[in-house]
This record gives C-alpha cells, sequence and structure tokens, in this order.
C-alpha cells in the first residue's frame, strides 16, 4: 500500500542497557510499510551494546527514508527521557514505543495513517495490545480492554489504554509531570483527554507490550501516585468514590489490577 497521506509520525523508543531487547524493537519500526516517520531514540548513556545495535540500524533506516535520529547521554530517569523526545519530535502525531515493546506488524502505521486521513480532526488513534514476555511469546491481552468509546472520563478506571498503543497529535501531548517517579504516564494520558476532540479507535493489536518484572515495592507506589492523579485530574470525592467501588468489587483482592 502506498502512502496516502502527508501526515508525519515520530515514533520514540526510550532505553536504557537494552542490547538484550532493541533490535526486535527497532526492526518492528523498520518493517513498517508507511515510511513517513521520524524515528528518535533516546539512550540514557548504556554501558553495554545497545548504542552499537542503534548504529547498526542506520543504514536500513537511510534506505527507507526514515528520518532516524538518537542521542545517549545521561538522563533523570524515564519520564525525563520521554520530555527529551518530545522536544526533539516534528512530526504531527507521536508515538512511544520502548526498548523490548513492538508494533504489531508492519501494516499498522499505514492504518494509523489511513485512519487520520479518513478523519482529520483526529488528535488520538488508539488500539489494543498484545502481551508477550521477554522471549517475545504472545501472552494474551492487557486486563484492561481499550474501550472503543474513549473519553477522559474513561480514565476513571485506570490506564485503559496501553502507552505503546496510543498514537497522540504532537501539539495536545504536555511533557511528562516529572515529580511522579511510577505513573506519570497516566497523567499524561489524562491530560492528552483533557485537550483531545476526537479519540479514533482501530479494531484490532497496535502493539506488544512487554511484561518484565517490577517489585512489590514499585507497584504500591504507583498506585498511591495513581490515586493522586485521579484525585488532581477528576477530584477528590470521585476518585475515592471510584477506589471504594473497587473495594466492594473485589473484596479479596491482594493487589489492584
Amino acid at each position: 500500500m502506498i502512502n496516502n497521506c502527508n501526515m508525519k509520525i515520530s515514533v520514540i523508543t526510550i532505553t536504557f542497557n537494552a542490547e538484550q531487547f532493541l533490535r526486535e524493537t527497532m526492526q518492528s519500526v523498520l518493517d513498517q510499510s508507511y515510511t513517513n516517520i521520524e524515528y528518535i531514540i533516546i539512550d540514557g548513556k548504556s554501558t553495554d551494546g545497545t548504542v552499537e545495535i542503534i548504529k547498526s540500524f542506520e543504514d536500513g533506516m537511510k534506505a527507507k527514508s526514515i528520518e532516524f535520529r538518537w542521542i545517549s547521554e545521561p538522563d533523570s530517569g524515564l519520564y525525563d527521557a520521554m520530555n527529551k523526545a518530545l522536544r526533539m519530535a516534528t512530526g504531527d502525531f507521536v508515538w512511544f514505543v520502548n526498548a523490548g515493546d513492538r508494533i504489531f506488524d508492519g501494516t499498522i502505521a499505514q492504518k494509523v495513517a489511513d485512519a487520520i486521513a479518513a478523519n482529520e480532526q483526529a488528535d488520538v488513534v488508539y488500539g489494543q495490545t498484545q502481551i508477550i514476555d521477554q522471549n517475545g511469546t504472545p501472552c494474551g491481552e492487557r486486563h484492561k480492554i481499550a474501550p472503543k468509546n474513549l473519553q477522559f472520563k474513561s480514565l476513571l478506571n485506570g490506564l485503559v489504554v496501553c502507552h505503546q498503543s496510543i498514537v497522540v497529535r504532537r501539539s495536545v501531548a504536555p511533557n511528562y509531570n516529572l515529580q511522579y517517579r511510577y505513573s506519570a504516564d497516566y497523567d499524561w494520558l489524562c491530560g492528552v483527554l483533557k485537550q483531545s476532540q476526537c479519540n479514533i479507535y482501530i479494531d484490532g493489536y497496535l502493539s506488544k507490550f512487554m511484561i518484565s518484572g517490577i517489585s512489590a515495592k514499585n507497584r504500591n507506589a504507583s498506585r498511591v501516585e495513581r490515586y493522586k492523579i485521579m484525585c488532581h485530574h477528576f477530584g477528590i470525592v470521585r476518585a475515592l468514590l471510584v477506589h471504594i467501588a473497587i473495594v466492594i468489587k473485589y473484596p479479596f483482592s491482594k493487589q489492584l489490577k
């Protein structure tokens, strides 16, 4: 399929010591049939073979006329690196596909471009997410399924759209709030959906999201942050009612999902 849209997508990958997983992520970008792509990699000064892998893709990206830019320097964590990428991005839309994650297949960027061409007012294009393990083996869908009618109030149910499966118009994409260490992506999406006027659903997988170990301590800290973010965006009363409803619905659950 030929490109039918002049819209440029800035695909962004954040890396740090990611040599084990980065190649598959970058290949999923290189495999796209839609090539009006700006690919930005922000590496946090890796000490393994990450930079060598990045360099090995330069010729392939050039051959497909994909704008390819990368930096490798120290940062203050994931969300600081994401903010750097947003400052570098020049595309009409931004799409975060971090190391270990993958665009679902080579047709997806074209499908996103087609959806935007058919709905020029679109600020957000989103879809479902396939979960993979560290070997790339599918593990099913996220426990939170993206709603077909995504609205700001949808986020009262948490992060209902995986970060890797949402493509956002750059003009409505805020910076990440660095006061949050674990859940700034939830706050960011709240900011996006407060501004977006038209959210387009693609019925299918947009990405593969790699699950990895996360400590119980971080999970608990993330929950506390998500509650604070929900209070900020929706008010204390609504946030409290939502959490009471969760406790009633899952009275014997040891952890919120």
